[in-house]
């Protein structure tokens, strides 16, 4: 129940649904777009009857950990971009600031039921600053922007 916990006593506060449960992704920004009646929409028998919008995008994997990297070295990791709509669905990359070394390579064009790979291309450098004891974190979060929500990329390295 969402009015008492598991000892059967009422809750001091309420309830938070998972982001599953609300019908998007834990890293995803919700987009305030009006449906458009001309975008690639599968108009089939078996879709008449469904109430539910087949939309949007998961990422495999959801986040990035490259763990201890060689600084003056590049790396790359892939990430796939998977369509879990039925209509095809076009997206972009916000390309990182040049000064986190992050790089994204993709082929632009609508996913039509299929999924895209995403080449993320990180250059291992030391900003500098303050002495951290040889390691520095890198993290950002790269925006990934779809027609439905903006998904957010978390990247996370330390530069040795």
């Amino acid at each position: 129940s969402l009015l008492v916990n598991a000892a059967g006593q009422p809750r001091k506060e309420k309830v938070k649904l998972p982001s599953s449960l609300q019908g998007r992704q834990p890293k995803s920004i919700p987009n305030k777009k009006i449906e458009d009646p001309v975008a690639g929409k599968v108009n089939t028998s078996s879709l008449a009857t469904t109430k539910q919008h087949l939309t949007g995008f998961h990422l495999i994997p959801p986040r990035l950990m490259l763990g201890v990297l060689k600084e003056g070295c590049t790396y790359a990791a892939t990430v796939i971009l998977k369509n879990v709509g039925v209509n095809f669905s076009r997206f972009r990359v916000k390309q990182p600031p040049p000064c986190t070394g992050l790089r994204v390579m993709y082929t632009p064009g609508p996913v039509a039921g299929l999924q895209v790979e995403l080449e993320i291309q990180i250059f291992a450098m030391a900003i500098g600053g303050k002495d951290t004891g040889g390691l520095e974190e890198i993290s950002h979060d790269i925006e990934i922007l779809t027609e439905t929500e903006t998904l957010l990329l978390p990247v996370r390295a330390n530069i040795l």
